[in-house]
């Protein structure tokens, strides 16, 4: 299927002001580093790449970052890492990387001969001799130089080609997650039970049809389907449901965030995602090397990008509010129609970076978090420990909360809850500093500093907007018509208690 793309790069977005009686003091002082890099020349499509450059080629021809891809280790647990990629069926090649990395050791100690010869060459030349003699070396040094050089491109030529194939392979599996497909998944919990009516019952379109809360026709002739107008109380409804889960959030913690809805497409690719694959999720802006993000966790993810923190700032905790936008290629069915499936919609989104021995531990507090704030709008809901085979590249765990949704009868996903360990940090340079230095070596010269390692990055969705609309609208209608407002977000929407007919 054809990659969506947007042409142009004019786009704006009204802001949402937030306004809270009160701040944690969590958010106080932290370390915002935004580090901007220009791109390497070779990511943009230059109008003299021959027209007979394969495809490979061309896709060594626009890698411009590494990430921090621990060969050795892969190569040591050869089979176990076999194993990841076969039960998360993923297409990466195994052997392919290992067979680069071999020629790159290799080449790699090549290099350093020849420079070795080249500077004993040069070094020798320092001395008195006859002229006959150094002409000789001229000539040695020379044809040393030309060799090096060439072997040197090989080198970063053959370093494209290893980490552009190392990038597929996806992160290790904790050992509790299930092994199969979706079906396999298992139920960590189930809360609550399903609403009973003694009426028949309505979908969200319906309701929002008689209530005035959606159109679809209108967005379709002016944005293309799966687009929407939120209309009348629809929209106090997701500015209750951002400013209730911002505040819920913060008070556990997190420092509040609006982020940006345009980011390069390297930090896309970073945050393990395919902006330019078959089937992409992602808008990429035409002419550009920008993408519309999916979802917060990129910019936020990007946040701390190739920075070294401090200890003592972790665990860093953020929730972000942005809107959100993705192709849903190959979605379709009436399963997906209304709300369930969008191009754009509003989403609030926790993110963590901790400590790799706490990031279990954070794991388990995000889907507490998201079981809490379920629980207290009084939906019927079950937590899955996600089986290997849906796990996205970079989640070494995955839980998702599914919630009933009475007008489409079945459990509909609103929420997911991913521990991506180093994954991530490896490709955005994200490390941290440990407090505590080791012994210091006679032979180091960097004093006591402790060598700098690789944060764990977490992220849950705290409210996905029009997913909770449905669920709020069909759970909660009543035989009139109306749908009962939840006690906690009554006071977001003026304290109204109910959503009725306009007269």
């Amino acid at each position: 299927m054809k990659m969506s793309c947007l042409k142009g790069t004019t786009i704006s977005f009204s802001c949402l002001k937030l306004a809270f009686p009160s701040y944690p003091s969590s958010f106080q002082n932290l370390p915002f580093r935004r580090t901007i890099k220009p791109l390497s020349a070779a990511l943009q499509t230059s109008p003299a790449t021959s027209p007979s450059t394969t495809k490979a080629e061309d896709q060594v021809a626009r890698s411009h970052w590494k990430a921090a891809i621990d060969f050795k280790w892969i190569k040591d647990n050869k089979e176990a890492v076999a194993a990841n990629i076969r039960n998360r069926n993923s297409d990466a090649d195994l052997e392919l990387v290992l067979q680069l990395y071999d020629h790159f050791f290799n080449l790699q100690k090549e290099v350093e001969r020849v420079r070795g010869e080249r500077n004993a060459v040069a070094n020798k030349m320092k001395g008195k001799m006859e002229q006959s003699q150094r002409q000789r070396l001229i000539e040695e040094g020379k044809n040393l130089k030309e060799g090096l050089i060439a072997l040197e491109e090989d080198l970063l030529k053959l370093n494209d080609k290893l980490q552009l194939e190392a990038q597929r392979i996806p992160n290790m599996t904790h050992p509790n997650v299930p092994i199969g497909g979706e079906d396999s998944s298992m139920t960590r919990k189930l809360v609550g039970s399903a609403p009973e009516f003694s009426f028949p019952v309505k979908d969200h379109l319906e309701l929002g049809k008689e209530l005035c809360l959606f159109d679809f026709d209108t967005a379709a002739e002016v944005s293309g389907s799966k687009f929407y107008y939120l209309k009348n109380d629809a929209v106090l409804l997701e500015m209750a449901l951002v400013n209730w889960t911002l505040s819920e959030v913060m008070k556990r913690g997190f420092t509040p965030l609006t982020t940006p809805e345009l980011v390069r497409s390297s930090v896309v690719e970073k945050c393990g995602f395919q902006p330019r694959g078959n089937n992409t999720q992602v808008y990429s802006i035409e002419d550009s090397d920008q993408c519309l993000i999916g979802t917060a966790e990129i910019p936020v993810g990007g946040l701390h990008m190739d920075s070294i923190l401090a200890e003592t700032l972790l665990p860093l905790k953020y929730v972000a509010f942005s809107h959100c936008f993705r192709t849903e290629a190959g979605a379709a069915g009436s399963a997906t129609r209304g709300l369930y499936r969008v191009h754009q919609f509003s989403k609030v989104e926790m993110f963590i970076f901790c400590r790799p021995e706490e990031s279990e531990h954070y794991h388990e507090e995000l889907i507490k978090i998201e079981e809490d704030m379920f629980s207290s709008l009084g939906l019927h809901f079950k937590t899955l420990d996600m089986a290997s085979e849906d796990l996205g590249a970079p989640a070494y765990r995955k839980f998702d909360v599914e919630a009933w949704m009475p007008g489409l009868e079945r459990f509909g996903e609103i929420s997911s809850a991913s521990n991506c360990t180093d994954y991530q940090s490896r490709r955005l340079g994200i490390r941290y500093r440990p407090s505590e230095a080791p012994v210091a070596s006679p032979k180091s010269s960097k004093g006591n500093l402790a060598p700098p390692l690789f944060v764990h990055t977490l992220n849950a969705t705290a409210c996905a907007v029009p997913r909770m609309i449905i669920c709020l609208l069909e759970n909660y209608q009543q035989e009139d018509g109306s749908i009962l407002i939840p006690e906690p977000l009554r006071p977001f929407m003026g304290g109204r208690s109910v959503i009725s007919r306009k007269l």
